[in-house]
């Protein structure tokens, strides 16, 4: 036998003995576990001030705790529970009006974490229209991101403080960047968020009036919501994501810079790390409250949102009671 073939003889002999000695087990012992896939959907496409939930590639806050994520797009809270509803999503990124409408229509929901406990919406005008009070919206076009969105449903916020009513007004879907049709004049004010109008004052908006909604009533802009019985059969599950979000929320909070440079490449909107950063830090802001300084992020104040209930139900909005307390869970409860 030649030394070549001798040698190939004993590596042979080697790589055999290996795997009778256990690679084979050693090779599946290595192999990625399988994630649990969860998808969000959401209220709005993939935008600069949800950065968090678009890094997973980046950072890996939710594979870290076994699940694969997937952010479904959408159009306003209420397009975020239909796709929860209809089986295209597990949870849903929604407003509490949209959670309030579906349970008035008998849908079996609850929250298990409120996203931002501080309301965030806000209507604008140009200053040249006088408008300045919720009175002053009578007989106008107000423009909206859309008809299931919380612009809409805060717009009536507002309208009820001056007790007037949506035909009051002349409602406008303007799409998310609504604040073009109110610099162009199609609208004379426009129904938005913190963040919209920060981007629309980045773009030239000046001379403007802005009604926050959060000093009329200041009750959470979105919360995580999910089917009654995915509660009920996957609490592990959803504590999982429920601590993956808490992560990449605190993570956005301490680092927002590495948030706003990776926005550039991860959400639509994100071109401008300097925009990027403002409106990052916006949102860390509406994800902090009293409630959750004391009982951490995601932990709702319950009676502003049963009074939120109350106050959709006084506008008409909503026909039956609802006791928040038999359909929101604060989201360290469900590790008991």
């Amino acid at each position: 036998m030649t030394r070549t073939k001798l040698l190939k003889s004993i590596f042979a002999f080697a790589v055999s003995s290996a795997f009778a000695l256990g690679m084979p087990q050693l090779a599946q012992a290595q192999s990625p576990a399988k994630l649990d896939r969860i998808t969000v959907a959401g209220w709005s496409k993939p935008i600069t001030e949800i950065t968090n939930l678009l890094v997973e590639q980046d950072k890996g806050f939710f594979k870290a705790q076994g699940i694969e994520l997937v952010y479904a797009p959408g159009a306003g809270g209420g397009d975020a529970v239909r796709n929860l509803l209809s089986g295209q999503a597990d949870i849903a990124f929604t407003d509490p009006g949209s959670f309030f409408t579906a349970l008035d229509k008998g849908e079996k929901l609850r929250a298990i974490y409120d996203i931002y406990p501080q309301n965030v919406f806000n209507v604008v005008s140009l200053k040249a229209s006088n408008i300045s009070k919720p009175a002053d919206l009578k007989g106008k076009k107000i423009g909206v991101y859309s008809l299931s969105s919380g612009t809409l449903q805060n717009l009536q916020v507002l309208l009820h403080q001056a007790g007037l009513q949506p035909s009051d007004v002349t409602i406008v879907v303007t799409g998310l960047l609504n604040f073009a049709p109110l610099m162009q004049g199609q609208v004379d004010a426009t129904a938005a968020t913190d963040t919209g109008l920060l981007v629309a004052r980045q773009k030239g908006l000046a001379d403007f009036n802005v009604m926050e909604v959060k000093n009329y009533l200041n009750v959470s802009s979105d919360m995580f919501v999910v089917r009654e019985g995915a509660f009920d059969q996957k609490k592990d599950l959803l504590k999982r994501f429920i601590t993956a979000y808490r992560d990449s929320a605190n993570w956005m909070i301490t680092e927002p810079q590495e948030a706003a440079n990776l926005a550039t490449k991860r959400a639509i909107d994100g071109q401008n790390p300097g925009v990027n950063l403002e409106i990052i830090k916006l949102r860390n802001l509406s994800s902090v409250s009293a409630t959750t300084q004391k009982q951490g992020l995601g932990s709702f104040d319950m009676l502003t949102l049963q009074k939120a209930a109350q106050t959709y139900k006084a506008l008409g909005l909503i026909q039956k009671d609802i006791r928040v307390q038999d359909v929101v869970t604060q989201p360290d409860a469900l590790s008991k």
